[in-house]
């Protein structure tokens, strides 16, 4: 086994890069698998649905508005 990453053979080096795939895949799929779950927990958010009502005219002086 080679403990200098420069003096390290091919082989080597393909470990290192199967090791992180792997370590990326694990990661990924526990995200992944954690936020699925998440959403059956009833954490989920509901749309409101807001009306609008009659529109009003709001002024700063005391004269009346005129339509």
């Amino acid at each position: 086994m080679n403990h200098s990453i420069y003096s390290a053979d091919r082989t080597t080096h393909l470990k290192i890069v199967v090791v992180a795939l792997v370590a990326g895949v694990v990661v990924a799929g526990i995200g992944i698998s954690a936020r699925v779950n998440a959403a059956d927990d009833g954490y989920t958010q509901t749309a409101r649905v807001i009306k609008a009502g009659k529109p009003i005219a709001v002024t700063s002086s005391n004269t009346s508005m005129v339509r």
